[in-house]
């Protein structure tokens, strides 16, 4: 390690490299000779670039083998299979991957380029997937040390080539070259047992459709061309698995390659056939509506927009987005067991934007800067596909992880759909509210009771009818106010005998601009109304009710539905919390108009105060 207050004559020689102790020999044999002999410096040192490239950095496993599927869809490929072979014991499990298509496949001359780093047939080509001729080599070497690469354009003329860190590592020479393809008549035993052999997972073999069930098989199943990608005894996998490897995959290239199985890619990993899963469910034939047993299956297309993008900030040519907003139907999906929701819908994974690029998927997740982070956003999806040209516009990587969208990207599309998305954002928010709200038809609330329970402990009694001619006035003046208060699918008898039977009543409403409860003196009730639209309701009074369930009613998987009769604890104390404000001030306010006046101001800027400290 470099000491900067060492003696000059202590320093370290400046010509020796100081390499680590896993650096490759070859390399420093290299690197020594270049210094000491000012031989040729080639633009590349192999030896140490192929090991810098195993550290490429793909988010996980998955991102690493859509290299290989992206490069099979841009050979035709009707079919891909991917196999995570274990072996091994518990706690010491050695992992094989490969990924097979029956694309056009390659002649050696061009298999021997596309195992060149850099070398590739699409090079600056945006109208695929491939560009840069990169991908399958950093994506194997980043699972495994060793890359096997077979193809074939005829049976049993099988070309293949081989990438071994380990022994590139080892090379002396400065300029290290690639051997000519191999050729085999046929794929390798280790190889081969892939195909004709049941995986360890999934476990039941009925799940499993294996390509070829012996030998002779195993040649015509093959077909005519293909490509196959190895990587044994996998040293660098996001789990350690299959099991978790192969669900994982599963889950995110069924919404990866959601159009390319729409129109006809068979996919397969470890021999189970992958369907399709659309996040904006949209699709007609997508794996969601497997779930659905309702007529409903599908969302509705709110718009549909093209937004000429500049391909540079400040340049002239302009490439389309399409952006698309679709709505799902909240009203007949909420009803559904919430297990349903969350594990076969996936409703609540987040997927609120997704982005395409030439129709495969590189992003999918929340964009609040875009949307919002308001819950609302899992009941719609905005979609957005643009072709190559605008990479460098969305922030696309050579590997398609995700996106960095550029400023100047961002402010078109929230100028395009804003509206759209405030609106849709509103109408939702309005749906949850009134089913927040919703009471049991008859019944008062926990709270409601409550409050009637312990009224006649109060200090200042309410007003209640003298005689029995004002109780019949008053009975009939509660008919009327029942009916304003009447919940849904109750009865006007069923409100009457509810409101005649309570002093204290909860109501809500949905107004954007009103303050977030008002109270009313009615016929000697109380009547309180909290405003669904206000901050107060979705961020503390909702989540409060929502803490404090104290028995189930049954979604289908335990879980419960949160309505006013089933709450305790923090919901029954801030209704009760409310309620008292509400009696006090209804008292208070009756004693003069000036006190009326001053409670109304007082209600109204403390709302107008506590929205704008909520929504800043």
């Amino acid at each position: 390690m470099f000491n900067p207050d060492a003696p000059l004559n202590d320093l370290p020689d400046p010509i020796i490299p100081e390499w680590g102790p896993d650096a490759p020999r070859g390399g420093k044999a290299v690197m020594n000779r270049i210094l000491k002999e000012k031989a040729t410096v080639p633009l590349f040192f192999a030896q140490t670039l192929i090991q810098s490239l195993r550290d490429v950095g793909y988010n996980h496993t998955t991102s690493a083998l859509c290299e290989h599927v992206d490069n099979a869809i841009q050979a035709g490929a009707s079919v891909v299979r991917i196999y995570f072979r274990q072996s091994g014991k518990k706690g010491e499990y050695e992992i094989d991957a490969a990924v097979y298509d029956n694309g056009h496949g390659m002649p050696p001359g061009v298999l021997k380029v596309a195992t060149a780093f850099g070398g590739s047939m699409y090079f600056g080509n945006r109208e695929g997937i491939a560009r840069f001729g990169m991908g399958m080599k950093t994506a194997a070497l980043s699972m495994s040390p060793v890359m096997e690469l077979y193809s074939w354009q005829e049976r049993n003329a099988i070309y293949g080539m081989t990438l071994d860190v380990e022994a590139i590592g080892k090379e002396r020479s400065n300029l290290v070259e690639l051997p000519d393809a191999v050729l085999h008549t046929a794929v390798p035993d280790e190889i081969a047992d892939l195909f004709r052999k049941p995986m360890s997972y999934p476990t039941g073999r009925e799940e499993q459709e294996l390509l070829a069930s012996s030998d002779a098989d195993l040649a015509e199943r093959l077909g005519p061309s293909g490509t196959i990608v190895y990587m044994p005894q996998c040293d660098r996998l996001s789990y350690r698995t299959a099991k978790t490897l192969v669900d994982h995959a599963v889950k995110e290239m069924a919404r990866m390659y959601r159009r390319a199985i729409e129109r006809g890619l068979r996919l397969y990993i470890n021999n189970r056939r992958v369907e399709a899963f659309d996040p904006t469910y949209s699709m007609a034939n997508a794996r969601h509506t497997r779930f659905l047993e309702i007529p409903t299956k599908q969302s509705r297309l709110i718009i549909s927009k093209q937004v000429q993008v500049r391909i540079r900030e400040n340049g002239p040519k302009t490439a389309p987005v399409t952006i698309k907003l679709y709505r799902l139907p909240i009203e007949e999906w909420s009803a559904l067991p919430r297990k349903t929701l969350r594990n076969d819908l996936r409703v609540f994974d987040g997927l609120t934007v997704t982005i395409l690029r030439n129709e495969r998927e590189v992003f999918a997740g929340a964009m609040p800067k875009i949307t919002t982070r308001h819950s609302v956003t899992n009941w719609y999806r905005l979609q957005i596909e643009f072709p190559g040209s605008l990479d460098e516009a969305f922030g696309v990587a050579a590997n398609k992880q995700g996106v960095r969208m550029k400023g100047y990207l961002e402010d078109a599309i929230k100028d395009a759909v804003g509206d759209e998305v405030t609106s849709i954002n509103d109408e939702i928010k309005r749906f949850q509210a009134s089913q927040a709200s919703a009471r049991t038809p008859a019944q008062p609330s926990a709270s409601e009771a409550k409050a009637n329970e312990t009224d006649p402990l109060q200090m200042n009694a309410l007003p209640s009818p003298a005689s029995p001619e004002e109780q019949a006035q008053l009975d009939a003046n509660l008919r009327g106010l029942a009916l304003t208060l009447k919940r849904e699918t109750e009865t006007e008898d069923q409100a009457f005998e509810r409101i005649a039977n309570s002093k204290y009543i909860i109501d809500f409403h949905h107004d954007e601009f009103h303050p977030f409860y008002e109270v009313k003196h009615r016929f000697g009730r109380i009547i309180l109304s909290i405003n669904t639209a206000h901050p107060f309701f979705t961020n503390l009074y909702d989540p409060v009710r929502k803490m404090g369930i104290v028995h189930t009613v049954e979604d289908g998987d335990g879980t419960a539905t949160p309505t006013p009769e089933n709450l305790s604890g923090p919901a029954i104390a801030l209704d009760l919390l409310l309620l008292s404000l509400a009696r006090t001030q209804s008292r208070l306010a009756g004693a003069s108009d000036e006190a009326q006046k001053v409670i109304e101001n007082l209600r109204r800027e403390w709302s107008e105060t506590y929205r704008i400290q909520m929504n800043t």
